[in-house]
């Protein structure tokens, strides 16, 4: 029988439980897949703490990688045996699982230079890596760009794509092990938050002009230091709130600073269209499946340890990406 990370409540990591599930055949746009890794996100513990509100009870987690088992009616992008790999939000929860039934929509193919483990670990952090560097600003080289949490998996990527592109990145980190992940991957400097001023520093590394660029994951505890490393007129943009949501603010503040602008994107908006995600994607795969960009796999776990893989997430015992073997 096909097994299952499910939760009937909001909460910490305890209300993770791991269950048989039956799975039945693909209905109308539908295919059953089997899965072979299944990707760790931050994002999964925003829908078991409840910070993203969603119907109970609910499946768990929103990107894997697997092989196409049965098609349903009307399904023509994916057929029987195809590799296929897949991300998004509500459309995909319940990625925790060995076997499920998915909309065939958001499927991508998946190349052969790409394995099942390096695909659940990147699809995710790989497309928000490939629309922050591609659609989020106009980089050249020579840019810099403030990048926190450096050595996690979405900063891993983003070091190395803009190393390729010829931009500077100074990265967060908060150990000095994290902070030689980082350089090794392609920053150019390293800030350890545990005992420096990030804002500072920048400005010293900058010779006082600041970033073109933050990309901040972190939300409440960094949002004003991010703000103070920007150039004038340079983008905010954040990309995740590990730390809290941000607070409210008066805009007047942004100009105050220098006239800076603000985004706060979500993945959902940049793969919608099924042209431009074929084009992020494709970029992405080829980056990977040439080696020009390596993906850091450094937690692997069993589906039934869901609740340990959590407690690692949330306490930054992790570097790179993690991973469910099934």
């Amino acid at each position: 029988m096909a097994k299952a990370v499910r939760f009937y409540e909001t909460g910490g990591p305890e209300v993770l439980r791991y269950e048989d599930v039956e799975v039945g055949d693909p209905g109308p746009g539908q295919v059953r897949l089997r899965h072979v890794a299944v990707g760790l996100n931050y994002a999964d513990t925003y829908f078991r703490n409840g910070t993203y509100p969603i119907p109970m009870p609910n499946g768990m987690g929103v990107e894997a990688s697997g092989v196409v088992q049965a098609v349903g009616e009307g399904v023509t992008n994916v057929q029987v045996g195809d590799r296929v790999t897949y991300t998004g939000f509500l459309n995909t929860l319940g990625a925790y699982s060995t076997e499920r039934l998915i909309a065939a929509a958001p499927l991508i193919k998946l190349p052969e230079t790409i394995s099942f483990e390096t695909a659940a670990a990147m699809t995710m952090r790989g497309l928000t890596s490939s629309y922050l560097m591609r659609r989020i600003y106009d980089f050249k080289a020579g840019d810099t760009i403030l990048l926190h949490a450096a050595a996690g998996g979405v900063g891993l990527i983003v070091s190395q794509w803009a190393k390729l592109l010829g931009v500077n990145v100074i990265g967060t980190v908060s150990t000095e092990a994290k902070g030689e992940i980082a350089l090794a991957h392609g920053c150019s400097e390293v800030i350890n938050y545990s005992h420096e001023d990030v804002a500072k520093r920048v400005r010293e590394i900058t010779d006082g002009v600041g970033v073109n660029v933050v990309f901040d994951s972190v939300g409440k505890n960094t949002f004003e230091g991010s703000l103070d490393s920007l150039k004038r007129r340079g983008l905010m943009v954040c990309v995740g709130t590990a730390s809290g949501p941000i607070p409210p603010f008066n805009p007047a503040l942004l100009a105050m600073k220098g006239s800076l602008y603000m985004t706060r994107p979500a993945l959902a908006d940049y793969i919608a269209d099924p042209a431009e995600k074929a084009e992020l994607a494709g970029e992405l795969f080829d980056h990977v499946g040439s080696g020009r960009i390596k993906i850091e796999i450094n937690q692997h776990y069993a589906l039934q340890d869901a609740v340990q893989a959590h407690r690692d997430l949330e306490s930054r015992k992790t570097t790179g990406s993690s991973i469910f073997v099934i």
